[in-house]
């Protein structure tokens, strides 16, 4: 059951902006999957980290529009996760590092 939440986290978001919301607003960014709801993002992320889970905001960004070379492509979409965690309970990505 637990692979299956793996597979909705994709990776955390780890940039300044987001690093400001942890440390203010106690929320915490995510990549995760496109077909993925609030509420199984919400359930992923408790059972992965042991945290209880207050609410998720999501939002799908668009993918740019690059060149390589001569031929011009397309980045793809991906959706972002704001999760916002109960008083008190944290989520350290550098713990062992």
């Amino acid at each position: 059951m637990i692979e299956q939440y793996y597979q909705i986290l994709r990776r955390p978001i780890v940039t300044e902006r987001s690093t400001k919301l942890g440390e203010e607003q106690n929320k915490v960014v995510f990549e995760v999957d496109l077909k993925a709801d609030k509420l199984t993002i919400a359930k992923a992320v408790e059972a992965i980290y042991q945290v209880k889970v207050i609410g998720v905001n999501t939002s799908i960004v668009r993918g740019k529009t690059k060149r390589f070379g001569r031929t011009v492509g397309k980045r793809s979409n991906w959706k972002k996760a704001i999760v916002t965690l109960h008083e008190g309970d944290k989520i350290n990505f550098f713990a062992n590092a």
